[in-house]
């Protein structure tokens, strides 16, 4: 028994041992390269986003007064019937019966309705507004009547003053004619021509004419005062007028803002009421429509991170698509990028719009609509006739047994530069930034290429120059991937670790 164990023991070590040398003679024979062929052509680097689709310009029209929404505004489109029953009926009616007739069939406005400046969108109930109007103007004719009372003060005034300058002249002259008296009086007295009573009323006579004169002097400053004050009341009137008016024209305004007009020509993206609905404005004004200008021109809010913008600029074309029609592709120009940012999970991203014509479809109607998904790829540059080479050419690094003999000491050397720099955390040289290695396969090794890139669109870049090395063009030689022999088209892990190898 125990002989059997040991024999059972030395034939699975031998069965172990063959099958440790199988595993090792296969991993140890030359691997299979998957090549890609060398070639001329043209490169587009684009930049992808996502964005949403704006109308061009949009306006919120609210109210300015509150009330309670009594009709709506009679739609510029056509409603129950289509334009060939339109004009059948037009055709039945004559004059404004045949107008008539076309509006009861029309719809109120709603969405997508089609509005132009001017157009009535809704009515406010205006009886308050308008017995408001009333009250003003009943105010304004007070006003313009207590004006006219006091112009014909003034115009009473004014005929004072002239009958006290008339008095004061036939005082003053009254007066000259009693002064001379007087003195002829004064002159005579020594002369006992003159009776004693006579003096006497010489001398009243002059002085009742000199009062006069003070009298009537004073009485012409009075009056002169009385078109004063006959005016300052034309002034007060008419400031009350003025008052009144002001009152009557905000009311009228007041009355006006009872009826909701469309600012713009456009289309009516949303209606935010309904018949008999209360809007009220006491701090904001109450949204209730919004309106999109023509729709035949729109914008795309394009988010872009921070990354890509130095690659976008105004003026840059843009091809985009929508889930709606995903084999169409749309184009835009960069119209301006906003240069507010907004962070999402520690992504930064501005927005650019993207303005486009909104093309016309089969049916008549325009193909893309506000708020869609637009999938925008910029246009950030390109090349025509160069060599291209793809990424995962650049990508692939061979094991060191895989170089060729003449190059393997010198690879295995920058591949210990390589790791001693990425431990030292020092950043890649400028120069180096634009260089990339590529690998021709050449009789079962590889042998490097250093080329210098240029433009790439994530999956191809363009070689500028090769700096070191040879590259033959068309022709298959590329390395990208390395495939074990005997196993089909699975590639391995270049970088995965290879114990077993047996090339030396």
């Amino acid at each position: 028994m125990k002989k059997f164990v040991i024999l059972l023991f030395i034939i699975a070590l031998a069965v172990g041992g063959l099958g440790f040398w199988y595993v090792y003679r296969s991993n140890g024979s030359a691997g299979q390269f998957r090549v890609v062929e060398l070639r001329r052509g043209d490169l587009q680097a684009t930049i992808s986003a996502t964005g949403t689709i704006q109308p061009e310009d949009v306006v919120d029209v609210g109210a300015q007064v509150a009330g309670q929404i009594e009709k709506f505004g009679i739609d510029r489109t056509p409603g129950l019937l289509n334009r060939g029953k339109q004009r059948k009926v037009a055709g039945a009616v004559a004059g404004a019966g045949a107008v008539a007739a076309l509006a009861d069939q029309r719809k109120p406005v709603d969405f997508n309705s089609e509005v132009e400046p001017g157009d009535v969108l809704a009515q406010i109930d205006d009886r308050i507004y308008q017995a408001r109007v009333e009250q003003s103007q009943a105010r304004v004719n007070s006003a313009n009547r207590k004006v006219d009372q006091a112009k014909a003060k003034v115009d009473q005034a004014d005929a004072n003053v002239k009958r006290a300058e008339a008095d004061l002249k036939l005082n003053e002259a009254k007066y000259v004619q009693a002064d001379r008296d007087w003195e002829r009086m004064q002159n005579l007295r020594g002369t006992q021509a003159v009776a004693p009573t006579d003096f006497d009323a010489a001398q009243a006579a002059y002085a009742t004419a000199k009062a006069s004169v003070g009298v009537s002097k004073a009485a012409l400053v009075q009056a002169k005062a009385g078109v004063i004050d006959a005016k300052a009341g034309v002034e007060d009137a008419q400031a009350a007028v003025k008052d009144a008016e002001a009152a009557l024209k905000q009311d009228q305004q007041n009355l006006d803002y009872t009826t909701i007009r469309s600012p713009i020509k456009g289309v009516v993206i949303a209606r935010r009421v309904t018949l008999g609905q209360t809007v009220q404005s006491s701090f904001n004004a109450p949204s209730l429509f919004f309106l999109a200008r023509d729709l035949k021109r729109l914008k795309v809010w394009v988010s872009v991170n921070e990354a890509d913008l130095g690659s976008v600029r105004a003026g840059q074309k843009v091809k985009f698509t929508v889930d709606a029609y995903p084999h169409d592709v749309f184009e835009g120009t960069v119209d301006r990028i906003r240069k507010d940012a907004t962070m999402s999970q520690n992504v930064v991203t501005y927005t650019v719009e993207v303005l486009t014509d909104n093309p016309v479809g089969k049916d008549g109607e325009l193909v893309l609509v506000p708020y869609q998904t637009a999938n925008a790829q910029f246009q950030v540059d390109e090349r025509k006739n160069v060599l291209l080479v793809p990424n995962a050419a650049l990508r692939w690094r061979p094991q060191p047994q895989q170089v060729a003999p003449d190059y393997r000491s010198e690879y295995e050397q920058a591949q210990r530069n390589r790791e001693a720099a990425k431990a030292g955390g020092a950043p890649p040289l400028r120069k180096e930034r634009n260089r990339g290695m590529v690998w021709v396969e050449e009789n079962g090794f590889v042998r490097p290429v250093l080329v210098q890139t240029g433009l790439t669109d994530g999956t191809i870049t363009e070689i500028v120059k090769v700096i070191k090395g040879e590259l033959v063009e068309n022709e298959s030689q590329l390395v990208v991937a390395e495939q074990v022999k005997g196993g089909g088209d699975k590639a391995t892990n270049p970088f995965a670790p290879q114990p077993f190898s047996g090339r030396k």
